[in-house]
Parts: structure tokens; C-alpha cells; sequence
């Protein structure tokens, strides 16, 4: 099957990507970590599948998530910490506006990420 007709499943658990609110990659996309033509051949993730990534995200509407070791962030340099929690919890808001703005991918990214034509 081919991964257009398949969804984008979880490098970690198998399972389809359902939402780009859960999505790793397209996160990673919004917050310009990714270019646009790699959203194709980079692998996905749900974000509760990667704590390291998710343990960032800071809003009401996303329930906390924890990782273990020493990539929590607790370990970290505290000044990082914000503003990666500033940059995750934006990008994740992004997200969740893209589903209703009806706009294109090459919009999705957070202003200061996207590319000028």
C-alpha cells in the first residue's frame, strides 16, 4: 500500500497519525524544524509517542506529558526550557487553527518560519 493511501503511522507504535494536532511531524513543520518536502519521506509520530518532544507543549487543552530520563525536562537549562515551551505550545496552537483556516500547507508554518515566495 502505498503511504498516500495508508495515512501516516507512528514510527513508534504503528498507528495511524489520525490528527495534525497529534502529529509530531507536522509540529516539527510549524515550527520550522522541517522543510515542506520532507513532510513526505520524514518519519511521523504521535506526539504523546515522543515525550521528549511533547513534555514541551504548555496549554491547557493538551494534558501534560512527562519523560523519564535525562531528557526531562527538569534536567535541563531552565532559560532553554522556556522558550522551547513558548515555541512547542505556538506551534501546537498553529496546529489546531490550520484545521479551520482552510489554508494552504505552505501556510502552516508559524509566521517567522515561512518562506517568502
Amino acid at each position: 500500500m502505498a503511504k498516500c493511501d495508508q495515512g501516516y503511522l507512528c514510527e513508534v507504535c504503528g498507528k495511524d497519525v489520525a490528527s495534525i494536532t497529534q502529529s509530531g511531524l507536522y509540529l516539527r513543520y510549524v515550527i520550522g524544524e522541517i522543510e515542506p518536502q520532507k513532510l513526505m519521506s520524514e518519519p511521523e509520530h504521535h506526539l504523546r509517542c515522543n515525550p521528549a518532544m511533547a513534555q514541551f507543549i504548555v496549554d491547557p487543552k493538551f494534558d501534560p506529558v512527562t519523560a523519564d530520563g535525562p531528557f526531562d525536562k527538569k534536567n535541563l537549562d531552565p532559560e532553554d526550557v522556556k522558550k522551547r515551551e513558548e515555541l512547542m505550545t505556538r506551534g501546537w496552537n498553529r496546529l489546531n487553527e490550520v484545521l479551520k483556516l482552510g489554508i494552504s500547507i505552505s501556510e502552516y508554518p508559524l509566521e517567522e518560519f515561512r518562506k517568502s515566495s
